[in-house]
């Protein structure tokens, strides 16, 4: 009942996602010039909200455009109804519904679906990770140097020693191809997928990482915070990779240079 209200509720917000795509909707904006919120988005979150409601009533809420809906549950849903809203707006295709279920603190199930690109991605804990129902693992690149990276800068950047701009050019000096989607949970299943081999970002809230870091966790991926702790969506710092470049990218975080391995 749990997967199947889960893939009900992607779907509903899906479709608010295709019904506003390419057309006219009202947009506004949030802290920032282009962190932006429409009407689409609005219609998403109700469509998944009322989704969930109607087997789950009791459930803890955290939607990225309501914020907490709180309870006793020992179940919580982690919502994003669209993540790349900027995407959206501007009729780019890297756009999805995120989201995934806790329990008791623990991320037990998610669902990231792409529906301009027809992708689902689904996982649940100890049970591997599908893309539209066919299993995916991580890449088996070994070498930084030789990896694709992908990665996201805050709306509003706060300048600091070692920050998203500075790691950026770090690795492309290096030759280092390092792309920027604008959405995080597209990023994380694309390193779930084997597209990409590591993902790193300064600043995501809960509802960009929740359902994304179960899913690479399930394809064989590792994702930790910067430091290399557990992850916790609770915080804002994500590394993400095949785990066979992970150390490496972490130093690369960390400050340190990149180190050339290759023979």
């Amino acid at each position: 009942m749990l997967k199947a209200t889960l893939l009900n509720a992607v779907n509903a917000g899906a479709a608010e996602i295709r019904r506003y795509y390419n057309g006219n909707f009202a947009i506004s904006n949030k802290e920032g010039v282009n962190n932006l919120v429409t009407e689409a988005d609005h219609a998403s979150e109700k469509a998944i909200l009322a989704e969930i409601k109607k087997t789950f009533p009791d459930h803890f809420i955290l939607s990225e455009e309501t914020g907490e809906i709180v309870t006793n549950s020992e179940y919580k849903w982690i919502i994003d109804p669209i993540d790349g809203t900027v995407n959206f707006a501007n009729g780019i295709p890297l756009c999805c519904v995120s989201i995934g279920v806790e329990h008791n603190g623990k991320m037990l199930m998610a669902a990231v679906y792409a529906p301009i690109l027809n992708e689902m991605y689904f996982a649940e804990i100890n049970n591997g990770a599908t893309l539209n129902d066919k299993k995916i693992q991580v890449s088996s690149k070994q070498e930084l140097m030789k990896s694709c990276l992908v990665t996201g800068f805050p709306y509003t950047y706060l300048d600091s020693p070692n920050g998203p701009l500075q790691i950026f050019e770090k690795l492309i000096r290096c030759g280092i191809p390092v792309r920027r989607l604008g959405s995080a949970a597209i990023d994380l299943c694309w390193v779930a997928a084997g597209r990409f081999d590591g993902f790193y970002e300064h600043k995501l809230a809960a509802w960009d990482s929740a359902a994304g870091f179960l899913i690479v966790n399930e394809a064989g991926g590792k994702v930790t915070d910067f430091k290399g702790n557990d992850f916790s969506p609770y915080q804002p710092h994500i590394l993400a990779s095949n785990g066979k470049i992970h150390e490496q990218l972490k130093a690369v975080v960390n400050g340190a240079e990149v180190k050339n391995t290759i023979s």
